[in-house]
């Protein structure tokens, strides 16, 4: 009875991600921004501010937002972020369709928590530890797991 009880604590502990924590794959796959390769991100992504240059204009990104929004349950444009799933800070697509997704800002997974990975796999990227390939897929792939990887004290979240 007693191990059953912990094993039970584990897995409540260890929280997976759930469906809507992630973008529905079929509708925000993740797009690349042709401009940024390996070759230039000294010149590109590792240059501070260069985001604010390619960063597209609220006005888009919340008329994307609320028609992305029509397939949800909650439909209040002030619960989400418009997120780039491939962040811009490592190469994402800024205006592509299938790189922005209504990320929730609550729960355990929200979209602040994910900006914390952004910025460590930026730094990784700019400081040659971590190529710029790998770090798009990982986070296109599956955020929540390559978060885990780089801050595993949030495994239990």
């Amino acid at each position: 009875m007693r191990l059953a009880f912990f094993a039970l604590l584990a897995v409540l502990w260890s929280s997976p991600a759930y469906a809507a924590d992630l973008p529905t794959p079929e509708l925000t796959p993740g797009a690349i921004n042709p401009a940024v390769t390996q070759e230039n991100i000294a010149t590109t992504i590792c240059v501070k501010g260069y985001t604010k240059t390619i960063r597209p204009k609220m006005g888009y990104t919340n008329a994307l937002k609320r028609k992305q929004l029509e397939g949800y349950t909650d439909k209040d444009p002030r619960h989400y972020e418009e997120d780039h799933l491939i962040s811009l800070e490592i190469g994402g697509n800024p205006t592509d369709p299938k790189n922005l997704w209504p990320e929730a800002y609550e729960g355990p997974w929200g979209a602040r928590v994910k900006d914390r990975l952004e910025n460590r796999l930026h730094r990784e990227v700019c400081a040659g530890r971590l190529s710029l390939r790998d770090a798009q897929d990982m986070i296109r792939e599956d955020w929540i797991a390559a978060y885990k990887r780089y801050f595993p004290e949030a495994a239990h979240r």
